[in-house]
């Protein structure tokens, strides 16, 4: 399926898609607030005894119903996950949409103290919770990453700084300027253990102006390291790409097969 045809299919749809399972008022002890929580199953998983990898996703509330998203559009995960599972482009996976909350800002910036316990959350509460209940591969192969502006920040800060837990991490328009673009020296002082074995996706849009900057700065200082484009790296520039999730939806279906490919 060409991206047009990806793009007319997931325009035209807007129910939920597959099995899914809310998770109300999931308590942090580290962040000591409560947030909803969506898991969503691939087709198979019902009907199989075999573990999966799993996608953590940010902003959870936008990814699948309209409804909830605050623009009223979501990224139609649901519907592009399993036209790629359908054309069998990609590796069944589960996907945990974390909802966010007011802290959003906070939260989604490892830089902060909020953004610390943020990352506690997920990975000594959240983590465990989904790897006990679910038939899941727990290792940082199949554990990844999404989310968009500062979710892919916070994705990214994450997957650098946690690579033995998080192996993969796609991370679209981000928002590197915060914190004066701390990121960057974080990437150029922060000695990582990421390998081949790891994958990390970027992006950007060519009408997301005061992102693009920091998009082709952070591509050489990536390409300047241990990353090989479209193995462990892969990035992607989307001609007419605005910062919605309209544009995030169109392209979704881009680092997915990246992170889950069959190959």
């Amino acid at each position: 399926m060409t991206p047009t045809e990806i793009k007319n299919y997931i325009q035209n749809i807007d129910e939920i898609i597959g099995d899914i399972e809310y998770v109300h008022e999931f308590y942090s002890v580290h962040l000591k607030t409560e947030r909803d929580i969506l898991i969503w199953f691939p087709p198979s998983y019902f009907e199989s005894n075999k573990e999966y990898p799993v996608l953590y996703m940010h902003d959870g509330q936008n990814l699948f119903d309209p409804h909830t998203s605050f623009t009223g559009y979501d990224w139609k995960v649901d519907e592009v996950t399993t036209k790629l599972i359908e054309e069998n482009s990609v590796n069944e996976f589960i996907i945990v949409a974390i909802y966010n909350t007011t802290d959003r800002l906070d939260e989604y910036n490892y830089f902060t103290q909020k953004g610390k316990a943020y990352a506690r959350f997920i990975i000594k509460e959240l983590k465990p919770f989904i790897d006990e209940k679910y038939r899941t591969i727990p290792k940082a192969s199949g554990t990844g990453l999404m989310g968009s502006s500062m979710g892919g920040l916070i994705s990214f800060q994450l997957f650098w700084n946690f690579p033995k837990i998080f192996g993969k991490a796609a991370c679209m328009s981000n928002s590197f300027w915060v914190n004066d673009r701390a990121v960057f020296k974080m990437v150029n002082d922060v000695d990582s253990l990421i390998t081949l074995k790891n994958k990390l996706y970027i992006d950007c849009g060519t009408e997301e102006k005061e992102l693009l900057g920091d998009f082709f700065k952070m591509v050489k200082i990536l390409s300047d390291k241990d990353f090989e484009l479209n193995k462990n790296f892969k990035f992607f520039l989307d001609k007419g790409g605005h910062h919605s999730e309209v544009s995030w939806a169109n392209r979704l279906h881009i680092p997915l097969k990246f992170l889950f490919d069959k190959k």
